[in-house]
């Protein structure tokens, strides 16, 4: 009889527990996943997908207005939110079944229960009031929104709740300085909602290009974004049907509707782990090593609950990578050195590799060519945005260490150039390639002038 029920036992049916089950499950484990909402996770239900398809939406408005210097009448053009959310659901009901589908084919057994972990070996399921056991456990339960103590918190939503309002609101206040945030600001902006953006800091999107950064900042604010930085939440309350939100600097702001994107926490509360002896960190996430294995030789981790790169590609590739190295009898590491990403705002931002910032902390010398300028569309739409590229150069060897991007298909754009930076490619290899014209990606390999810093002179 076999030691255990299961060779590995899942908990968290997400982008990365889905693919770490469905990969070992092909490379012949006996493999089960357990799952307490829906199979799908964040990305899929309440995430990435629901998000890009919001985005979408709000872009209609734009494009509705810009359409008529091409010789197009638009009349009576009107949104409708609740149509948006009813077909919404509908999509993510066809991708969960898909998940479901899969799962099954590869022969994964699915469990609707939460579960947790008893011992090393063991997994409690409570829907079904029983243990089973397994040779090893993989956590990948992702992370949750998360709210500050502060009074009257019970009245905001978070972006969970934002995919379910039964009404769109006239006024919303979106606090954080994430990409979520960002996002979500474009987003309400974007469906005629007046929007206003909070961050506790000097300038939003920290850890990006500050040049983006501070583009990006422009940008939302010509597209009508009340922008207000340096600036928190003391409280709020609810009167007279509106929500009354105390600041920091003893204003007081009024509006229907408050949501947060101030971060994402760790989900291992309450999963016992610490009890086995695994490690969490400062923030409730999981520990683990460059093969994604806790201090329990047994256990193991993907996607957010580690906090290393919160990302769904990210959650994708470890599972996929714990999968092959355990199970597939491969020695596969993943590198979370140069992550593409993209984030939906409005203007849209692609990024990869090192900021120049980072770059300067890094390198010796650093060579830095960029290019900002209005896309040949708004020439006849009538648009004031700007595309923006920037390329980060290591002086000494030519190799691109980092490319940054804001305009239309930022996000298409910089999964191609992904490649070529991942691969190590030089200022030169990209001079080297043909330029497609006319497009706005033309311009990453036209750049020949090195951009040099303003000179500042001394006061008399």
């Amino acid at each position: 009889m076999a030691k255990y029920d299961y060779d590995l036992f899942v908990i968290g049916a997400g982008s990365g527990g889905v693919r770490a089950a469905r990969i070992a499950a092909t490379h012949g484990a006996k493999v089960a996943i357990a799952e307490e909402y829906r199979v799908g996770g964040t990305c899929v239900i309440r995430g990435c997908v629901p998000k890009k398809l919001f985005v979408y939406a709000s872009h209609f408005s734009d494009e509705f207005e810009e359409a008529a210097g091409f010789g197009w009448t638009v009349e009576g053009a009107r949104f409708d939110w609740k149509t948006l959310i009813a077909n919404k659901d509908r999509e993510i009901d066809r991708l969960n079944g898909i998940y479901i589908r899969n799962l099954e084919k590869a022969g994964v057994e699915i469990v609707n229960s939460r579960a947790t972990v008893k011992d090393a070996h063991t997994v409690h399921l409570e829907a079904e009031k029983k243990d089973v056991t397994a040779e090893r456990i993989l956590i990948a339960v992702g992370a949750t929104p998360f709210l500050p103590d502060i009074p009257g918190i019970e009245h905001a939503i978070t972006s969970n709740e934002a995919f379910h309002l039964d009404e769109l609101p006239k006024r919303i206040v979106v606090v954080g300085g994430g990409y979520i945030a960002v996002e979500f600001a474009g987003i309400f902006n974007g469906l005629g909602v007046e929007t206003m953006q909070l961050y506790r800091g000097s300038l939003f999107m920290r850890g990006f290009d500050d040049d983006l950064r501070e583009l990006l900042s422009e940008e939302m604010l010509k597209k009508g974004v009340d922008l207000r930085m340096n600036c928190d939440i003391v409280s709020i309350e609810k009167k007279d049907g509106e929500l009354h939100l105390m600041l920091t600097d003893g204003d007081v702001i009024c509006t229907d509707c408050i949501m947060y994107a101030t971060g994402r926490a760790p989900n291992t509360k309450g999963l016992g782990l610490e009890e086995v002896g695994v490690k969490l960190g400062e923030r409730g996430e999981v520990i683990v090593n460059e093969y994604s294995q806790t201090d329990a030789p047994s256990i193991y981790a993907v996607g957010d609950v580690t906090d290393r790169a919160n990302l769904t590609p990210v959650a994708i590739r470890e599972g996929h990578a714990f999968a092959d190295t355990v199970y597939g009898g491969r020695d596969v590491k993943v590198d979370h050195s140069i992550i593409p990403t993209a984030i939906f705002s409005q203007p849209e931002m692609g990024t990869v590799g090192l900021t120049e910032a980072q770059a300067r902390e890094k390198y010796k010398e650093v060579d830095i060519y960029k290019t900002a300028f209005r896309g040949l569309k708004n020439t006849l739409s009538g648009s004031q945005e700007r595309t923006f590229m920037k390329l980060v150069v290591d002086a000494k060897t030519d190799k691109v260490l980092g490319v940054h991007l804001m305009g239309p298909a930022s996000g298409e754009m910089i999964q191609a150039v992904g490649i070529a930076v991942t691969m190590g490619a030089t200022k030169a290899q990209f001079d080297a390639t043909i330029a497609v014209h006319p497009t706005a990606a033309e311009e990453l390999v036209t750049l020949r002038e090195k951009w040099q810093a303003p000179v500042v002179k001394a006061a008399d």
